[in-house]
């Protein structure tokens, strides 16, 4: 199935406190939202975006794309 991300938050939190930069941040969200995903379903997009990306994922909204 394809979905296309709406709305996405990244988990940032680092164990030693450190933070990416906010362009990084920015940069990153930018660049996931309106991707187009294939996915199984929804927890298989999350995992899907958190392979790609590195980042665990703290809330997300998206569509299901038909075909």
């Amino acid at each position: 199935m394809k979905f296309q991300v709406t709305e996405i938050e990244f988990d940032f939190e680092m164990e030693d406190d450190e933070y990416p930069s906010d362009d990084y941040q920015k940069a990153l969200r930018y660049d996931t939202i309106g991707q187009i995903w294939d996915a199984d379903d929804g927890d298989d997009l999350v995992e899907e975006i958190t392979c790609a990306t590195g980042w665990c994922i703290r809330s997300i909204d998206y569509r299901h794309i038909l075909s």
